[in-house]
This record gives C-alpha cells, structure tokens and sequence, in this order.
C-alpha cells in the first residue's frame, strides 16, 4: 500500500471534511469528501476507496448504517471519527463493521497513525505467508483466507481473521489484552479493550459449537489463551 492510497472522507461537518482532506493531501493520499452516509456510501462503491473515515451522526444514512452497507459489499479498512466517545458508541460501531475507532476532538498526529496501521495491515494481509497453520481442529490459509474448523469453511472479516491468524500462531499461549491490540490493531490502539471483547465475541459465534467456549479461553483480567484442539486444560 503506497503513500497514494485512495482515503473517502464522511462527514457532514465541512470544516471537519476540509481540514482531514488537507491534512491527507498533504501525505500524498488521494482523497474524496462526502457530506452524508448515502452520497459516501455511492463513492465507496463507485470510486473503491482503499480507507474510509467516517462520522457516526449524519443526516440520513448515519455512520452505523454505512459502516453495515459497505461491509456487506466490501472489506475496505473504516475508521469511525465521532465526538461520541462512550464504550457503547465504540462497541455499536464495532459491530457494524468498523475497523477503528477515534474520538473527537482528535490529535492529527493519532489520526494518520490509525490511518497509516490500517494500510499497512491491508498491504500485509495482501502478502501471502508460506505455509497454512494447520492446528487441532484448524486449517487457515492467509493466501486463500480460508478457515476451516472441524472440515467446515468459516467466513471471517478480515479482523476477524487477522485476530484468529495472530491467536492460531501461538497455540496454548497466554496472549494478554496488549500483545493482542497491539499485534491486530496497532500500539494506538492497546487502552481499547472494548475492541477485543467485540472482536472475540464475533470469533466464537463462528467458530465455536457450544455455549461454553473450547477454542477461545478467557484468562481473567489477563487475556486469552486459543485451544486449537478444543480439549480441556
């Protein structure tokens, strides 16, 4: 991913839109500005950003229900800029879709760090790696972005992925919160814990059979051990 990357800017605060398409511009990105949900939802599909950063309240369309409406046709990186900074807010964008998420007012510095991370995962996940892990109950393959678990495909986010794929290369290990949101989100993000609640919530419901997790231990307070063969410890 180079430093000409297509970013969409949506937001329908024009002295917002303004000041990130100068401050982007000035990084060597290409940049789109949309002043609400359905004109950025049009330019995503249209102008095939390579990044999205998106407001949460807008007229119309608001920023959850575009995050919903491009995941469904596509798996560009979003980052989610909204003054509202609440866990809840977080969470409910998380779900929806979202890759990142930053509060407003914001640091610019901070903002192109998430930008940049966020790219630089796109361009890493585009690299395949040599062999597939092949664990327990587990066959991925980063070139195919297959998941197989017990013989069965698993279709997985591209986060998804990227936090099953970090988890399936150390097998039996305690991995706490940091190692976690640093490895799949970058070091900006390592004081969110909400993101991997959301994120690991999602994992089990796809790859879990049960209602008592086998494959994705809770270590209390500490963080998460990936169980490949599902069998108690």
């Amino acid at each position: 991913m180079n430093e000409h990357s297509r970013i969409l800017v949506v937001d329908d605060e024009t002295q917002i839109s303004r000041v990130l398409k100068t401050t982007l511009n000035s990084q060597g990105y290409e940049v789109k500005t949309a002043a609400d949900g359905a004109s950025g939802f049009d330019a995503a599909m249209d102008w095939k950003p390579d990044l999205i950063v998106t407001d949460l309240s807008m007229p119309g369309m608001s920023g959850i229900e575009l995050c919903r409406a491009v995941r469904e046709r596509s798996q560009v990186p979003i980052i989610v800029l909204s003054v509202r900074g609440e866990e809840k807010n977080k969470v409910e964008a998380l779900d929806a879709g979202a890759d990142d998420y930053v509060t407003k007012p914001f640091s610019v510095n901070e903002l192109l760090a998430r930008v940049r991370a966020n790219l630089r995962r796109v361009a890493a996940n585009e690299v395949p790696s040599s062999e597939p892990i092949k664990e327990g109950d587990f066959f991925i393959d980063a070139e195919s972005r297959q998941v197989r678990v017990h013989d069965k495909e698993v279709h997985l986010t591209p986060k998804e992925f990227e936090l099953l794929t970090f988890m399936a290369r150390h097998p039996g290990k305690v991995l706490t919160h940091r190692i976690l949101l640093n490895a799949v989100w970058g070091g900006q993000s390592v004081q969110q814990p909400e993101y991997l609640r959301v994120f690991i919530n999602q994992l089990r419901k796809k790859i879990e059979d049960g209602d008592e997790p086998r494959y994705i231990l809770t270590e209390p307070w500490v963080g998460y051990r990936f169980q490949p063969d599902g069998k108690p410890l």
